[in-house]
């Protein structure tokens, strides 16, 4: 704070002349000059502004203090003291359960997706409710299982396409340590794996909850034209978006041995994993997707560079309006709406109808010369720059890696 405030009511009552009639004596000087102290903002900037970094940093805690001015280039060099960084939060450690939670995920690649997230989300709340523990059954090297909601981490035999196998394992497991609840995913492999199991031990299976608590599980029957609901059973799998995933305190995620599985004779002597080809895979079922906006001139780079990702082309409705691309191509609300786990985007400014037709992809990369568009807020990593000068560079840096 600096110079006063000037009240202008008080000077006008102070350079009044007595009389029937209001007349005022400009020249009278007012002995006090009232009013609240002005803010000097500059002052203010340079008291909350961080040392350190090329972009202008402000710490909005930094209150004005007792010093009546400071000069703006006399800053210290020692951050203040509110921009320590917070502890991390204590995992929570469940060391006597009452019951065990199996939450059995994919994992590809030893990475947990967002359904085997959803999944030990709604082991979780099968856990807390009555004191119990959820157990992740997983492929090796998975990571984030604390995060996630793991109490313990149990690790699956990592073969390839091996069902039998795997159900051998998990039916060990459940022999052992009895589990009150065990949840799949209802996926290609978490659901087939669950109706193995199913029929090995004899149960019935609950198959695609859509709606899960404590106390309550509902499925659609009848081509989802019933529900059919009642108390959470021992065997369950869950469909994709229906619980939410664990976004409360880390959990220990404390390692246990497997048990040993029985010998089992596999019917399937080999199996072989054959990709699809990015370039002819429909956009709702992508899982990495380049897409071209207004910004793009040259679409023969572009397809060369979505080629060389191993992604499957996209555009907004500009440039499929303009015939440079397919409609099937077509990114947004009146195209298609992706489920993509990434999504780069090359020139687009995106528009509200874009955004909602990425709203599902789990990261967004954005190349705009733009800083404050739409779409680079939007991303997790942004590259401002012109994306006709940004392709040819990535296509040479893939090159030169795959030399």
């Amino acid at each position: 704070m600096s110079r006063p405030r000037k009240d202008p009511r008080a000077e006008r009552q102070a350079r009044a002349v007595p009389g029937q009639r209001p007349r005022y004596d400009l020249a009278r000087r007012p002995e006090t000059p009232g009013g609240r102290p002005r803010h000097d903002p500059r002052v203010e900037i340079a008291r909350a502004r961080v040392p350190g970094g090329a972009r202008l940093r402000l710490d909005r805690t930094q209150h004005a203090g007792s010093s009546p001015s400071v000069a703006i280039g006399a800053m210290s060099a020692t951050p203040p003291a509110s921009t320590t960084l917070l502890a991390a939060p204590t995992p929570r450690v469940v060391a006597e359960p009452a019951f065990l939670v199996f939450a059995v995920a994919d994992a590809p690649d030893g990475r947990l997706t967002g359904h085997d997230r959803q999944v030990l989300g709604g082991a979780r709340l099968l856990a807390d409710a009555d004191g119990g523990a959820v157990v992740l059954l997983a492929p090796p090297l998975v990571d984030d299982a604390g995060a996630a909601g793991a109490d313990r981490l149990l690790a699956l035999p990592s073969l390839g396409y091996a069902p039998e196998t795997l159900a051998a394992a998990l039916l060990a497991e459940i022999a052992a340590r009895a589990p009150r609840h065990i949840l799949f995913p209802e996926s290609p492999d978490g659901g087939d794996l669950a109706r193995r199991v199913a029929v090995s031990l004899g149960e019935p299976l609950f198959a695609d909850v859509e709606q899960l608590s404590a106390r309550t599980a509902i499925r659609p029957t009848g081509g989802r034209r019933r529900e059919q609901a009642g108390a959470p059973p021992r065997l369950m799998t869950l469909g994709e978006g229906r619980v939410a995933p664990h976004l409360g305190d880390p959990h220990e995620a404390r390692t246990i041995d497997p048990c040993e599985p029985t010998e089992t004779t596999p019917g399937i002597l080999r199996a072989e994993a054959v990709p699809a080809d990015p370039a002819t895979v429909s956009l709702a079922d992508a899982r990495f997707v380049v897409s071209a906006g207004n910004g793009i001139t040259d679409f023969t780079s572009f397809k060369h560079l979505a080629a060389a990702l191993g992604a499957t082309p996209g555009a907004s409705r500009v440039v499929c309006d303009a015939g440079l691309m397919p409609r099937a191509a077509q990114v947004g609300a009146s195209g298609t709406v992706l489920d993509a786990d990434c999504y780069f985007a090359l020139g687009i400014a995106g528009a509200p109808q874009h955004l909602q037709g990425i709203a599902g992809c789990e990261h967004v990369v954005a190349v705009n010369t733009d800083l404050h568009a739409a779409m680079v807020e939007r991303a997790e990593l942004s590259i401002i720059a012109d994306a006709q000068a940004v392709m040819p560079a990535l296509l040479r840096l893939l090159a030169e890696g795959g030399a």
